[in-house]
């Protein structure tokens, strides 16, 4: 069974489970997971695109406007998977849904009125991979990793946090990836923003460099840090603090494991390490896929591990903070974005020795 003709089996499944009649996907993620990764946007910001999927128990059904659909069409290749390109001159105010939908029992992947909202059930499809998607996580981890290398062994004292981000955004472009999430931050606004938008504060020391890269639809996410000159003592403390907590997480993503259990072996790990609180400060991440986070890890999460999901874990201490995107396999967990000549604390946990990455030092 190809990735595509699988996918439609698990979607008419659904309808069979749900008493529908049809499935309605808006959202730029379910556009890409239904179609095996084209791409429905155009502005790069946006949850819904500018096209849309119906899938009824007799036929498929791509919807969008005669600007789309050559597009579509050529370079997605979407008409060869079967789709029926419904697309109206985007002039003529017609609403080609309505005549398909008249009468049916329609679900969508996000609240819409007139829809059952399966918005929950379909993040889950969404982040169960099939091999073909594997794959491509793999192959996108690499390309960010790599690009995230090359932007942080570029930085210097003096530069920009718009400088920097616009590095990291080029090595990213150049290998195919859009960095939807490119965060920078320098020196004591490391300290100050979980979420630092990057400005034009020049870097002096200590520089933070976060991204979440997508490519066929899939999302990585990575962090990393530079500091010039010898690391402060207490700055390296936070290091190792949130790799042994970092570590914990890892180690606890296991098949059969539930999120809110694996949640809460976290956050007694920040304890241990001395830092009570800061979990408080900013999500710890969770499952992955289409969207940077499908899922964020609470307490209460219930959804359970399983082989072949992929989940971005970002716990962080103040000043800190240990993130990369890993691959749950039958052996244990993969890391999809290492690097391989990055500097590593090892952590010794649960027999077995996770090397997390630290903080690289480096002279003016």
């Amino acid at each position: 069974m190809t990735e595509f003709s699988e996918k439609q089996k698990r979607i008419q499944a659904l309808l069979e489970s749900q008493n529908l009649d049809a499935l309605l996907l808006r959202r730029v993620s379910s556009f890409a997971w239904a179609t095996c990764g084209a791409a429905s946007y155009v502005n790069t910001a946006v949850s819904d695109g500018m096209s849309q999927l119906l899938i009824t128990k007799n036929g498929r059904f791509l919807i969008t406007d005669n600007i789309e659909a050559t597009r579509l069409s050529r370079e997605e290749k979407l008409t060869g998977q079967g789709w029926e390109i419904i697309a109206p001159d985007w002039h003529s105010g017609a609403d080609p849904l309505e005549p398909l939908t008249r009468g049916l029992k329609v679900g969508s992947d996000s609240p819409l009125p007139g829809c059952v909202d399966l918005s929950g059930i379909i993040t889950r499809m969404r982040a169960s991979l099939t091999e073909g998607e594997i794959k491509r996580f793999k192959r996108l981890g690499k390309l960010c990793a790599r690009a995230m290398e090359i932007a942080v062994r570029a930085v210097r004292p003096g530069q920009s946090e718009y400088h920097i981000a616009a590095r990291l955004s080029h090595e990213t472009g150049k290998r195919g990836v859009q960095a939807i999430v490119n965060l920078v931050a320098t020196d004591e606004r490391i300290f100050s923003f979980r979420h630092p938008l990057p400005t034009d504060k020049k870097l002096e020391r200590y520089a933070m460099l976060v991204l979440c890269g997508r490519k066929w639809g899939l999302v990585c996410s990575l962090t990393r840090f530079i500091h010039f000159g010898r690391l402060p003592a207490e700055l390296k403390e936070k290091a190792e603090a949130v790799a042994k907590v970092d570590a914990a997480f890892i180690a606890s993503t296991q098949p059969g494991q539930r999120l809110g259990e694996i949640f809460k072996r976290g956050t007694t790990a920040y304890a241990e390490a001395g830092y009570p609180d800061e979990w408080q400060l900013h999500h710890q991440g969770g499952l992955a896929g289409y969207e940077p986070r499908e899922i964020v890890a609470t307490c209460r999460s219930e959804e359970v591990v399983s082989i072949g999901q992929v989940y971005s874990l970002n716990p962080s201490i103040t000043g800190t903070k240990s993130e990369d995107t890993i691959l749950v396999t039958e052996e244990g967990c993969q890391i999809l974005t290492v690097m391989e000549e990055w500097p590593t604390i090892p952590i010794r946990i649960n027999g077995q020795t996770l090397q997390r990455p630290t903080i690289f030092e480096r002279n003016r």
